[in-house]
């Protein structure tokens, strides 16, 4: 880290953030640019959410299928205790 980034935590700060954006969340940056009207903002953000629950969805699926799971198999995994105790 430079010593301007170690002297101004502005900076720092802008630095770490900057990590933390994702590739998806540049995208987004660049494509709305722009002001949306509130039912706009919630219509893309009921996309983005089917989007991802299909997507978890179908890698639910595959491994449903991939591990030959039934509904019984599924009530005894249900059914299973497998958090860890805390101490």
């Amino acid at each position: 880290m430079s010593n301007l980034h170690r002297e101004n935590p502005y900076l720092r700060s802008m630095k770490t953030a900057e990590k933390k954006i994702t590739n998806l969340q540049q995208e987004l940056l660049k494509i709305f640019h722009y002001e949306l009207k509130e039912t706009e903002l919630q219509e893309i953000k009921d996309l983005l959410v089917s989007y991802f629950a299909k997507k978890a969805s179908d890698g639910a699926d595959k491994v449903w299928e991939a591990k030959k799971w039934t509904n019984k198999t599924m009530n005894q995994l249900a059914k299973q205790h497998l958090r860890t105790a805390y101490k």
